[in-house]
């Protein structure tokens, strides 16, 4: 019976254990969102994943939705990326880079030029982002003309590229939490008339172009995608059918054969039955015809989850997300079944080391590798719970 600590390998990637570090927005970016040496610290530590899916990464200036958030568009970002990257494959781990584009999930302060954002839509969303003067409400946004849509696939294409000549292993598109590419296959949100708008078909056809470009750049066999089908964040309301919705995108993608999918269950860093929705059967379509690829499930998952979820076959990979960021030693931890730290919720977004890099190792805080007479409850801790998780 395979466990949460076998070793897996799925497309091009391979991982030493099943668990993933998620995707985690920190705001540590240095001047023109370039990756920093306090970043790269920050990976290193929690290198024990097996693999480490990279905070969100815009990819174009105006992709950028929150202050201090790296980017993967110039070469000053890649080579601060290069030396994360470096950093992970040294102590043997795995990392793939999270492809970002916020779409209408910014603010003027944000854009180049004070520009209004771009999405599927004018409408402007119920969220807030991270600015100079803290959490603002979201700005108006402007809907992207047709003549527009091939550039931002275009854009998605060459930071793929760019992330493989920085050294990842991989990327994983954002498809999740309200951002673009959500932003255009919700019929909540998108509300367009034309090609890219209306029926499922037509409002999967960006993500799909977005894809399949990737995947002919880089190669499938090191491509994932991140979905949230269910989740309200960002002021993600719930799409009209999403089941058939997101059957009909896993349908449309499973050609492509993927390396992986991750998938958020229920509502980001909140209720896993938000609503009914049949995740089971949404694995069962991506398996069915493509056995070999991963997939990765996200949300609120105790070690006990984690390990049944693994055990029986429901998913290849757990992603956890706020407990690496007060554990950096979280696979040791779940290994030998030992409670976990709390996280300061204060230094989650923005600063310096402090709830960065300075939380303790299992053993630097003077355990024995026996965990007898020690708790042995695991906090059941969820992703981050503001919007903002990536």
């Amino acid at each position: 019976m395979r466990t949460l600590f076998d070793p897996i390998r799925f497309g091009r990637l391979s991982s030493r254990n099943r668990i993933v570090m998620a995707p985690l927005t920190r705001n540590r970016a240095g001047p023109q969102q370039i990756p920093t040496a306090l970043m790269v610290l920050y990976y290193e530590q929690r290198a024990s994943a097996g693999l480490i899916v990279s905070e969100a990464t815009q990819i174009a200036p105006e992709a950028q939705g929150y202050l201090d958030t790296p980017g993967i568009y110039s070469a000053a970002q890649l080579e601060g990326w290069r030396a994360v990257t470096a950093a992970v494959h040294a102590k043997g781990s795995s990392i793939v880079a999270q492809l970002w584009h916020v779409g209408r999930i910014s603010h003027v302060s944000l854009q180049p030029h004070g520009q209004a954002p771009v999405s599927s839509t004018s409408r402007r969303a119920d969220a807030k982002v991270f600015t100079a003067n803290g959490f603002e409400d979201a700005s108006e946004p402007r809907a992207l003309r047709l003549e527009e849509l091939p550039g931002i696939v275009a854009q998605f294409r060459r930071a793929a590229r760019n992330a493989i000549d920085a050294g990842f292993d991989g990327v994983e598109v954002h498809g999740a939490n309200g951002y673009l590419v959500e932003q255009f296959l919700r019929d909540s949100i998108n509300d367009r008339q034309d090609a890219y708008g209306g029926s499922q078909e037509n409002r999967v056809r960006l993500p799909m172009e977005i894809m399949s470009a990737i995947t002919a750049e880089i190669g499938a066999d090191r491509t994932g995608i991140r979905l949230s089908p269910v989740s309200p964040v960002n002021d993600a309301q719930q799409d009209s059918d999403a089941q058939g919705l997101f059957n009909y995108f896993v349908d449309r993608l499973n050609p492509l054969r993927l390396a992986f999918i991750a998938v958020i269950e229920g509502a980001t860093g909140g209720a896993r039955d938000l609503v009914p929705f049949d995740f089971p059967a949404l694995q069962l379509r991506f398996k069915r015809d493509h056995e070999q690829g991963a997939w990765m499930v996200n949300n609120g998952y105790t070690r006990a989850m984690a390990l049944a979820e693994v055990a029986s076959g429901a998913a290849d990979m757990v992603s956890f997300g706020r407990p690496f960021i007060s554990n950096p030693d979280l696979v040791n931890r779940l290994r030998l079944d030992e409670a976990l730290a709390a996280v300061d919720g204060a230094t989650i977004y923005g600063g310096g080391a402090a709830g960065y890099t300075d939380y303790s190792t299992f053993s630097a805080a003077g355990a024995t590798s026996s965990s007898q007479g020690k708790p042995r409850t695991v906090v059941n801790a969820p992703g981050l719970t503001r919007a903002r998780v990536s």
